[in-house]
């Protein structure tokens, strides 16, 4: 099994309806009208990695309040397993979403349900065999709960995970972003496959190019395989042994990007796993060719997800659809 462990939200999306008479809102009368829709980082790469046919549980406190059977629905309907049976009080962590020029979305959080992680239950609930333990964007934020997300990682190892870590680095969310930093490398130093996207390398070090950065998180000490996304530009992939580059896969009909980077890390990791790539040794082999083939494989999942408004993450038929007739 597969476990994603990390956040899940709501995304409110703002529609607004302009005096001008431009409708943007659904009622006319001038008032911001929000739409809710589930998410999160590690919530959409769950459904992702399991839209694709991969056996995943999801390691994340549900709200008993109403936003919280709304984000279980989508969970059960792609086949994840939600690991923690137990719903905590806590209200559903809320994110609110609006988009920029190019229709990239932009987030303020609140958090709550997402941070009421408790060790001793979630170490309980983990499977005893895990292929793959993949750490969420939220886990590095705050300082007592990346202790308690650290000791789940590290029960992950000993029960023979392969460690996945796509951060998200979220300064509107970081009150002390040294003290963020500090424990995001802890995380970073355990992982054997780091996704980043360049927005968060420039957050980290804006003085490092994106192969200084390669270099550097693969100098980590598990580290073998680094991915960096590049919006429009496509992404990169680096190892010991390779490199290669992959331009986006566009959509016949552009929707937006939420999700676009869950997505393709689930590409990613559904890729390797289909070929028993996804161990320390043969990810450190990745070549040239092997690596422009995974990144092709990412670009298309998250590409018809663009297709879409919102994360829908596409089924395995879907990707392999496009991939036979390109």
């Amino acid at each position: 099994m597969f476990v994603v462990g990390g956040e899940s939200l709501i995304d409110l999306k703002a529609e607004v309806a302009l005096p001008s008479g431009e409708l943007i809102g659904r009622d006319g009368e001038n008032q911001i009208v929000m739409t809710a829709h589930p998410g999160g980082t590690s919530y959409n790469c769950a459904i992702a990695l399991a839209k694709l046919g991969i056996d995943t549980g999801f390691m994340c406190p549900i709200s008993r309040d109403a936003f919280g059977d709304y984000l279980l629905g989508p969970l059960y309907e792609a086949g994840v397993t939600p690991l923690l049976a137990e719903r905590v009080q806590e209200y559903t962590t809320l994110a609110v979403v609006n988009f920029d020029a190019n229709h990239n979305a932009r987030y303020g959080f609140y958090r709550q349900a997402d941070g009421a992680i408790e060790a001793n239950s979630a170490i309980a609930a983990l499977p005893d065999a895990i292929e793959l333990y993949q750490i969420g964007g939220f886990c590095p934020i705050e300082p007592d709960e990346a202790a308690i997300w650290l000791d789940i990682v590290k029960a992950a190892m000993a029960r023979g995970a392969t460690i996945s870590i796509d951060p998200n680095v979220r300064p509107s969310v970081v009150g002390d972003f040294a003290g963020y930093k500090a424990r995001l490398a802890t995380f970073l130093d355990l992982a054997h496959l780091i996704k980043v996207s360049d927005e968060d390398l420039r957050e980290l070090d804006s003085t490092r190019s994106i192969e200084q950065h390669a270099a550097d998180l693969l100098d980590r000490p598990n580290c073998e395989l680094v991915v960096i996304t590049l919006g429009e530009q496509g992404s990169r992939a680096f190892t010991a042994a390779g490199k290669a580059r992959a331009n986006i896969y566009a959509p016949p009909v552009f929707g937006d990007t939420v999700g676009a980077g869950d997505s393709l890390m689930a590409g990613i990791l559904s890729w390797l796993h289909e070929r028993d790539l996804l161990k320390p040794r043969p990810l450190k082999a990745l070549d040239d060719t092997a690596l422009a083939e995974m990144l092709r494989f990412g670009a298309v999942v998250a590409g018809i997800n663009c297709g879409r408004k919102g994360c829908k993450p596409p089924t395995r038929a879907e990707v392999d659809a496009v991939l036979n007739a390109s």
